[in-house]
């Protein structure tokens, strides 16, 4: 039943209570007498129901209200529906709060709740088995005081999160975990630590094996060369027929060996450590490389125009560096027509040095271009035979921009020619020595 209770309304019947009171002592001749008792009879009621109501809402276990009549009965019925409708929210609360974690258990990752001071808020069973996180014994501990890799401090330290992070498990050392750091919510972080020891350990199977099949096809081919050669000069003539047959063989064992070379460089990328790093000095490797492709692209005649606008250098290995810049010139000089227009730069784009390749050429159509950094990946295999392509220089590229915390980016408008730029990380450039 609703019940609206008013300041008028107590007034009133305060007042028909005491006139009542009143008219009765004016009848035995005790007025003041009456109002007295009367006002303290409603005290004492008051207070009463009062003392019912605190004893009732911090000292009992029911959730029955105790009996009344009139404006208490109506408090107390107020109350105890307020009561009921905040238990049963606490009950949908708590079964979301279960359900939450029981999702978490489930999951194959270790999960982790921190605060924005990176401090534990919660975690589940397989943080402490990957992680040698103890719940509840580690609350409020900062996971950099528990996980104390130096690549893991490097990664808060430099609180880029949307790449992950690999590292050896504290717990087992053959154990290789993947975390990734996401926001969650307004003013939590969401830690997850996946295992990926098998990726790896298949990873690093399939790196031997390319690498030891590519060694492998090294000596057959150079057997085959040496045998096609010597009989393509020999002094015995052969008719036109079998002379077009060693040429096919010799085209064939060429472009096997180049795809060899450059699955021999792909796993040398793969496996370098970032140990070795030194100051690569850019514009001379970048005017080397330009003064090789004019001399060996006499054929097609393009114009290679070169623009070194900054003297940077960039840390890192030489050989891939050079590697990298090497294939997204030979690609622009194999995909744009006799007679095309080349620009190459070395220059700053904000604080990140860039180096540049923009050609006349065809262009890619744009439902090729997330796919080029793919092995084996080719726009037009047909083509890509003609030009000796293997489909594996941008993955050598890929490869080196990640060593050298670069990126690759690709800006193409079919029939309008492309351009392929390296951005390089400020932290990653060095002033030249002298």
């Amino acid at each position: 039943m609703h019940f609206r209770l008013s300041l008028k309304h107590i007034i009133y019947r305060l007042l028909a209570i005491l006139l009542t009171s009143a008219t009765v002592g004016w009848l035995f001749g005790y007025i003041l007498l009456t109002m007295l008792v009367t006002s303290l009879v409603l005290l004492l009621w008051n207070y009463h129901h009062l003392y019912k109501l605190i004893t009732w809402l911090l000292q009992s276990k029911s959730l029955s209200p105790p009996q009344s009549e009139g404006v208490w009965g109506y408090l107390y019925d107020g109350l105890y529906h307020q009561i009921k409708q905040q238990r049963n929210k606490q009950k949908l609360l708590n079964e979301k709060i279960r359900r939450f974690r029981d999702g978490a258990e489930a999951l194959p990752d270790a999960a982790l709740m921190l605060s924005r001071e990176l401090t534990i808020e919660w975690s589940n069973k397989k943080a402490q088995r990957l992680l040698g996180v103890r719940w509840p014994d580690d609350y409020g501990q900062r996971i950099d005081n528990l996980l104390r890799a130096p690549e893991f401090a490097d990664y808060l330290a430099i609180e880029n999160f949307d790449s992950p992070c690999l590292l050896i498990s504290p717990m087992h050392s053959d154990m290789h975990l993947e975390i990734r750091i996401m926001a969650y919510g307004s003013d939590h972080v969401l830690l997850l630590a996946r295992d990926i020891s098998n990726i790896q350990r298949l990873e690093n199977m399939r790196r031997d094996f390319v690498a030891n099949v590519s060694h492998e096809l090294k000596t057959p081919l150079t057997v085959v060369r040496g045998y096609v050669e010597m009989i393509q000069a020999s002094e015995d003539a052969f008719d036109p027929l079998w002379q077009k047959a060693f040429q096919t063989i010799e085209g064939q064992v060429s472009r096997m060996d180049r795809l060899v070379e450059q699955l021999l460089n792909l796993a040398k990328v793969e496996n370098n450590s970032a140990e070795d790093k030194q100051s690569v000095n850019m514009p001379h490797l970048i005017q080397t490389l330009v003064d090789e492709v004019t001399w060996l692209n006499q054929e097609k005649n393009h114009q290679i125009k070169l623009t070194i606008s900054t003297n940077f250098c960039v840390l890192g290995f030489e050989t891939e560096l050079k590697s990298a810049c090497a294939n997204l010139l030979s690609n622009a000089i194999a995909y744009t027509p006799a007679n095309g227009c080349i620009d190459v730069s070395w220059s700053m784009m904000g604080n990140k040095a860039v180096f540049s390749v923009k050609d006349n050429g065809d262009g890619i159509k744009p439902e090729h271009v997330n796919r080029l950094t793919e092995r084996f990946y080719r726009i037009d295999r047909s083509r890509s035979r003609d030009t000796g392509g293997s489909g594996l220089g941008l993955a050598i590229v890929k490869h080196v921009l990640h060593h050298h915390q670069a990126e690759l980016i690709i800006n193409s408008h079919w029939g309008q020619g492309s351009e392929f730029s390296i951005h390089f990380d400020p932290s990653t450039l060095t002033k030249p020595q002298g």
